[in-house]
């Protein structure tokens, strides 16, 4: 044991560098592993505790005025696969401002605190009989309108107050500013109920199988009759909205987290094989010593599994203790991730299988270790490289430099030794051109939204204060507005009656709204359209197909000739031109207008001078872009490839050892030619430089379709679909191959300079 010891001790000494850079390495990893665990259990158990102490219903319908409120939940509770319903509840469509704040909500009526999709109250109360005009608000409209239990909201255009009474959490869709509305219950009698009828009901369904969902929706449409349903929600769409942005970047902190692992596990491979030829003689000498082969290979299997259990112990202890301080999202993820009950089993088991699989990797290399012989075997006489191959003596003869010509030589001629030292140092390479990619797409999603299905950057709605030629000319005037296209968003169901998808008329044939096209042409003739990823996944259909659904009674038949970039509704929309909604609905008025504004405007300006403009009449919010969730994706990108770039070193020093190793035995030849020691510095040099060359090259052109392909399958597994990714310039890509190049060639310098010029008596030594 004290052998093993003093051997561990020396090695350690020799190969600190190496050994800091494994820990730190390790680290990284495991911290990586940990934040995207972390990060999956962020996006699903937060909703999944709400739906559950909710009893949260799994189907919602909202209906219109013509269906009949009188035995409505009777006749969906007789419904098989029902357990228990939910209202049905009266619900009216407003806007409510605070404290400059403003917001489209669904004013929902209900007396008591209801059973099935029960809100769960934050702060506050609940609806008292006794406060009329007293509501609740839903978490994430509460944040958006700043209220707090107390505060008084304002209805535009009337004199009517409500009072905020409480706070609650819900399972249901979640608010989102110009899109989905936000929920307030209130008591029935506070309901708006224009000329003394309901304008609309909602009912939520609970089922006994969630997985009949979509079979609950068909059979509950078909008992309403579509023309009385207006939209339909799962549970699944809100878990989806819930999860939002922390599943993606769940997903790219574990998919690099692997990546990351599986490189680091071959730089300890090549690591140990590289300083098993190294120390061939000093390996027989412990075997003539009384060595087994069990014990050598233990020597460098626990050595290196010491090196990772300090990085993971390291990233563990840090992550727990640490981790809930960072600021932002990922601060917010670990601090509820330390409350789930499979945190301290993640805790251990994540760290444990990184050192696990970096000891397996360590073995395999290890191994080799114990079947080196007792006796030295004497090195060949030849150079590692072989006899000079004719294109290279070619080039001596053409007079090139020779400590290009033999470094070259030394680094791609070692049969298989080459190809695996490119592949291991070209891995960490790969992932991190696939950072840059995954960096280059979220800055293009902020710089040019136009090119990610976002061609406005302003969404306004008009009240029934304003007609359209009033509005448009409203909008129109402002300096800073390009041009203001007219729409219509509504409900559709699909075919089968199963879902709700959006359906919108934006723009005119004359003036068309500018889609972001993936695939296909643009919506130009009668019944055209162009459809999200998501509408295309759900309905199973493609580019040139036919689809038909229904608005209300409504049937609409549009042929799908586009697939665009669709950021909005998980890729569930269909658009047409609004002329072409109106030539089945000849009533039909735009309900909202989508701004293009001039290049350098700023939208916060143009939005305080139209809603200043419109004297309460117009509510103006600005286009969501999924890239402002995205933002804590870039302190990942920088982390990752810092980590990356730790294992890369890792590889390259391996390199350089072994190459100046390799060179000590030709180093007597070298000088015997004439080659002075900065020729002979300048031979290792070279191969270590074309070493990193052919990884940068191998890492860049298998990085970038690669990155190509894993963010447009995320694209389309989100629904947005494929098509949004974009590869580093190629300025940026020379760059990090200059880099990778010098820095390997600047690294190589130095040991490589003290090797050449070592003594004639070291050098015999070292050869004998």
């Amino acid at each position: 044991m004290r052998a093993t010891l003093r051997w561990a001790h020396s090695d350690l000494r020799t190969h600190r560098g190496e050994a800091l850079f494994l820990v730190l390495a390790t680290a990284g990893i495991v911290a990586s592993l940990l934040l995207a665990t972390a990060l999956f259990g962020y996006a699903t158990n937060p909703w999944q505790r709400v739906f559950t102490q909710a009893r949260g219903a799994h189907v919602w319908i909202h209906t219109g005025a013509s269906a009949p409120a009188e035995g409505l939940g009777a006749r969906l509770d007789a419904l098989d696969g029902v357990e228990s319903v939910a209202g049905p509840y009266p619900v009216a469509s407003v806007t409510l401002t605070s404290r400059g704040a403003r917001a489209s909500v669904e004013l929902r009526g209900t007396s008591e605190l209801p059973a099935v999709g029960r809100p769960l109250l934050t702060s506050g109360r609940w609806l008292d009989p006794s406060a009329t005009d007293g509501v609740v608000l839903e978490s994430r409209l509460a944040r958006t309108l700043v209220a707090e239990p107390g505060d008084t909201l304002t209805l535009p255009g009337a004199t009517r107050r409500l009072t905020v009474l409480g706070i609650a959490e819900s399972a249901e869709p979640r608010y989102r500013p110009g899109g989905r509305p936000g929920l307030v219950w209130a008591l029935p009698s506070a309901v708006p109920k224009p000329g003394g009828q309901v304008s609309g009901q909602v009912i939520g369904l609970r089922l006994t199988d969630p997985d009949d969902t979509d079979y609950a929706v068909q059979r509950a449409v078909t008992v309403l009759g579509a023309d009385a349903v207006g939209e339909v929600s799962t549970w699944r769409q809100a878990r989806a909205e819930a999860q939002g942005d922390n599943r993606l970047l769940g997903q790219v902190l574990g998919l690099f987290g692997l990546g990351a692992l599986v490189a680091a596990g071959l730089a300890v491979h090549g690591a140990i094989g590289t300083r098993i030829r190294g120390h061939l003689r000093d390996i027989s000498v412990l075997k003539a010593i009384g060595f087994t082969p069990g014990q050598v290979v233990r020597i460098f299997l626990l050595q290196h599994i010491a090196y990772a259990l300090l990085g993971a112990a390291a990233a563990a202890a840090l992550v727990q203790a640490l981790g809930h301080r960072v600021p932002g999202r990922l601060g917010d993820a670990i601090g509820v991730w330390q409350g789930l009950p499979g945190h301290t089993v993640a805790l251990f088991a994540v760290p444990a299988g990184a050192v696990l699989f970096i000891g397996a990797t360590t073995g395999l290399a290890a191994w080799r270790a114990g079947r080196v012989p007792p006796v030295p075997v004497p090195r060949p006489r030849v150079a590692a490289g072989g006899r000079l191959p004719a294109v290279a003596r070619r080039a001596l003869g053409l007079r090139l430099p020779p400590a290009l010509v033999l470094g070259w030589h030394k680094a791609f001629t070692r049969r298989l030794r080459s190809p695996a030292t490119v592949a291991r140092l070209a891995l960490p390479l790969l992932l991190i051109v696939v950072a840059m990619s995954a960096w280059t797409t979220i800055d293009r999603f902020h710089s040019r939204p136009e090119r990610t299905g976002l061609p406005t950057a302003l969404t306004v709605h008009a009240d029934a204060g304003l007609t359209e030629r009033e509005t448009r000319t409203l909008l129109e005037r402002d300096p800073q507005v390009a041009v203001a296209y007219p729409g219509v968003e509504v409900a559709a169901l699909v075919p089968g009656q199963t879902a709700t998808i959006a359906l919108r008329g934006l723009g005119t044939r004359q003036d068309p709204y500018p889609y972001t096209l993936a695939e296909g042409r643009p919506a130009r003739g009668r019944d055209e359209a162009v459809a999200g990823q998501g509408l295309l996944d759900l309905l199973d259909v493609r580019v040139g197909d036919w689809v038909r659904m229904t608005v209300g009674d409504q049937p609409q038949i549009l042929h799908i000739v586009g697939r665009s970039i669709e950021p909005a509704n998980s890729g569930r929309v269909i658009s047409t031109s609004l002329d072409t909604l109106r030539e089945n609905d000849p009533g039909l008025g735009p309900t909202l207008y989508q701004l293009r504004l001039r290049p350098g405007a700023d939208p916060q300006a143009v939005t305080g001078r139209l809603t200043t403009a419109g004297h309460g009449h117009l509510d103006v919010h600005a286009v969501p872009n999924p890239a402002d969730g995205l933002s804590p994706l870039r302190a990942v990108v920088v982390g990752l490839i810092a980590v990356l770039a730790l294992i890369g070193l890792i590889e390259l020093l391996t390199t350089i050892g072994g190459t100046v190793r390799e060179g000590e035995r030709d180093l007597l030849a070298l000088k015997a030619i004439g080659l002075s020691p900065r020729q002979i510095t300048a031979i290792t040099v070279t191969a270590t430089g074309s070493t990193a060359l052919a990884a940068v090259l191998v890492g860049t052109a298998l990085g970038t379709p690669l990155a190509q392909w894993l963010i447009d399958a995320q694209g389309r597994s989100s629904g947005i679909g494929a098509g949004i990714a974009e590869s580093p310039s190629p300025a940026l890509l020379l760059l990090f191959g200059a880099a990778a190049v010098l820095g390997a060639c600047a690294l190589a310098a130095v040991p490589a300079s003290r090797a050449a010029r070592r003594r004639l008596a070291d050098t015999l030594n070292a050869v004998a």
